[in-house]
């Protein structure tokens, strides 16, 4: 009798040398999802007749409806190479950047990355997002290039000139490996046509191609071009049998993608900042199935019948079913219920796997980025995403008794998509829904009516901005409710080089435990002295708390809770209750009671809130606006519109670049002026014009604007506004 698929996994998994974990990622509409339906037919999961057409992986009504992957969706599928059995964990992740959340959790799981690009279309914004994405987690790429069928058959293209383009889309990709990747990566991972990390082909007709694969089988560029010049449907059916692009990409995945015992030494020391010579780094670096667990769980999904499903990556010991457990991020116990291996929108269950996979779990309640341990310890480096959200709507129940029932919803949105950011206020019965876009936002709102059966109503669109200062403060002094304690903090601009290194993910967010030398040389290469950055106590949302105090004896007993209302002073600043960017907090001096009694956190939290406020207002505080570079794409007779489209809305032209028929033009606009740009550029361009997102920023809000807008949010908010 066959063996069964969930058997077979099984049997596999035990030998994390014949284990790889990948994603599939790309900009949107270049054909992941038709490509990973492919891999699944290959590994004899679905039709090959149906691979292609139907999107097996974007699993939700939504999906299936606009035709792109919202969603990042895992498969575990058995591929034979020269007659070993391979197990491939495969994530496909969404092109779409205000689902750039998905991509990011996706890296923290695998270990290699499948990139796509579009043979006519090219390396585009979202690409290099993605890229960036994979290679800050350390995930090593490799590239397929899809829809080469469009080059023969659209642009009529000659092998010479195919060749070309090709060759152009690897060096492209190339240099952004170089530019982005760590230095000892740069020039390791470079992919290349001759070793067989490129290979290129068309999902959607079923074939792909590597040099390597070209070589051993005889086929030529003219076996490519020839069934579609002659429009012969057969002989275009005879290619993909003879060169599957199931078969070139799995290979290409065993032979050039890491498993998680070679991955594991070099991602563990970036990923987790314990003691990497402890029992538990030396478990964690070698991927030991006999050490102690560690679980990083990088999506939730709610399942009606299930309850919370928790997927992600098993990096060290085994988990079993019934075991107790420790989430190290809420700090709180838990017990592992069910342990499931995942094959499309289908769950199997198992009783116990080892680390190296890709698993879900049910019954441990927590949010996406959480270490599940079986004791306490250091957790994983906190999932940071590459753009923050800078949409708000307000929403609320169209019914006053669904009030509960929203409430629980929300909070379950917020787990399953931990980029949305949900502010429930119980007080005045406000709920804040911020996400990376309107599509971001329209989703959600459509899957709290459609799929969690509650009717909402929203307001329109609010931008999130940013609070910051432009000069040095004067001291600010705090005092406790009882008197008995002073604190002295001042404030001043974070610089610029710290601050981006903060932004890459180099300088990680998060309080610091103990003294760290390769986290203290960070700040020393931008410029700080050693002893000023051992003083760094504290990174979180692009701002640094120091403890530039001597000899206070009390110091260590307060500082937790100086961290604590530092961090809430960063979310709620003090000019309109926006999350402050840019700070560096000092804290100077400090004068304690001896009793400890007298310095709970009913006295610090006030005493630390009203100090730093108090420095910031003598700062010159301003606020700071989102700003999207954005490239357009449209004919040529629509470029005068993009232009006046792009000046309407104070946006700054950035360059325009003519190739053919059509015109690519970069621009800077406030996100304050982009609320419905989407259908004013389709009206701009007769419906032929695409815009996608290539930076975001925070910029100076212009001076006129100033007072205006912080009025208007403190109105909003139902803050004083006389000040």
């Amino acid at each position: 009798m066959a063996e069964k698929m969930v058997d077979k996994v099984t049997r596999i998994m035990k030998d994390s040398k014949n284990i790889r974990n990948i994603a599939i990622c790309a900009h949107i509409d270049h054909g992941k999802t038709t490509f990973s339906d492919n891999l699944l037919a290959g590994a004899g999961m679905m039709s090959e007749d149906l691979a292609g057409k139907a999107c097996v992986l974007d699993f939700h009504e939504d999906e299936q409806e606009r035709g792109i992957t919202i969603d990042s969706a895992s498969v575990s599928m058995v591929h034979d190479f020269k007659g070993n059995e391979f197990l491939i964990n495969l994530i496909d992740t969404p092109g779409h950047v205000d689902f750039g959340g998905d991509v990011t959790r996706a890296m923290r799981a695998v270990d290699g990355a499948i990139v796509l690009v579009c043979a006519s279309e090219g390396v585009m914004p979202q690409t290099e997002t993605v890229l960036r994405q994979a290679l800050k987690e350390r995930v090593k790429p490799v590239l397929f290039i899809n829809k080469v069928d469009r080059l023969i058959k659209e642009l009529q293209l000659t092998p010479q000139q195919m060749q070309e383009r090709f060759i152009g889309i690897i060096n492209h990709v190339n240099k952004l490996i170089k530019d982005i990747a760590p230095k000892e990566y740069g020039d390791k991972w470079q992919v290349n046509v001759q070793d067989g990390t490129v290979a290129f082909g068309s999902a959607f007709h079923n074939w792909g191609l590597s040099v390597p694969y070209m070589q051993e089988k005889g086929i030529t560029f003219k076996d490519i071009i020839d069934p579609y010049q002659s429009g012969d449907e057969e002989k275009r059916k005879e290619l993909a049998k003879k060169a599957p692009v199931h078969e070139i990409m799995l290979d290409m995945v065993v032979q050039h993608l890491p498993n998680p015992v070679e991955a594991q030494l070099y991602r563990i020391p970036k990923i987790w900042h314990g003691d990497i010579e402890s029992e538990e780094g030396k478990a964690l670096k070698t991927c030991d199935p006999k050490g102690p667990l560690f679980f990083v769980i990088t999506k939730v999904v709610v399942d009606p019948q299930a309850g919370e499903i928790s997927a992600g990556r098993l990096f060290s010991g085994t988990m079993k079913k019934g075991a107790g457990v420790y989430l190290n991020r809420i700090n709180r116990p838990s017990r592992i219920q069910q342990i499931f291996i995942y094959n499309g929108a289908k769950r199997e269950i198992v009783d116990n796997v080892p680390c190296g996979n890709i698993i879900g779990v049910a019954g441990v309640k927590a949010r996406p980025g959480e270490t599940v341990t079986y004791e306490q310890t250091e957790p994983f480096e906190e999932i940071t995403h590459i753009f923050e959200p800078v949409i708000t709507k307000a929403i609320e129940a169209k019914k006053p008794s669904d009030l509960p029932k929203l409430i629980e919803v929300l909070r379950k949105v917020q787990k399953e998509d931990p980029t949305i950011n949900i502010e429930i206020n119980e007080e005045t019965g406000e709920h804040l829904m911020s996400g990376m876009g309107e599509l971001h936002l329209e989703v959600i709102e459509n899957r709290i009516k459609s799929e969690k059966g509650v009717e909402v109503q929203t307001s329109p669109p609010i931008v999130v901005y940013r609070e910051t200062i432009t000069k040095p403060s004067e001291m600010g002094i705090g005092k406790s409710p009882n008197k008995h304690n002073h604190l002295f903090f001042k404030v001043a601009p974070l610089e610029d080089a710290v601050y981006d290194q903060i932004k890459k993910g180099e300088i990680p967010d998060g309080r610091v435990k103990r003294k760290d030398l390769e986290f203290r040389n960070k700040f020393v290469d931008c410029g700080w002295d050693a002893k000023m950055a051992d003083n760094v106590k504290d990174v979180y949302n692009g701002n640094v708390l120091l403890d530039q105090t001597r000899g206070i004896v009390y110091i260590g007993e307060i500082m937790e809770l100086v961290l604590d209302m530092f961090e809430d002073v960063m979310r709620v600043g003090p000019i309109a209750g926006e999350p402050c960017t840019k700070l560096k907090v000092s804290l100077m001096d400090a004068k304690l009671h001896e009793d400890a009694i007298h310095r709970g956190p009913a006295q610090m939290y006030p005493a630390v809130r009203e100090s730093i406020r108090g420095a910031i207002s003598t700062a010159s505080p301003m606020m700071l606006e989102p700003i999207q570079t954005l490239r357009f794409e449209a004919p040529n007779e629509y470029m005068g519109e993009i232009s006046k489209l792009i000046s309407n809305k104070r946006g700054q032209l950035l360059d325009m670049d003519q190739q053919g028929a059509l015109v690519t033009v970069n621009g800077k606009l406030p996100v304050a002026e982009m609320i419905g740009m989407s259908s004013e550029l389709r009206s701009a361009t007769g419906g032929r014009g695409s815009s996608s997102l290539v930076d975001q920023t925070f910029e100076r809000l212009p001076g006129e604007l100033q007072q205006k807008i912080v009025k208007q949010i403190r109105e909003r908010k139902g803050l004083k506004t006389e000040d």
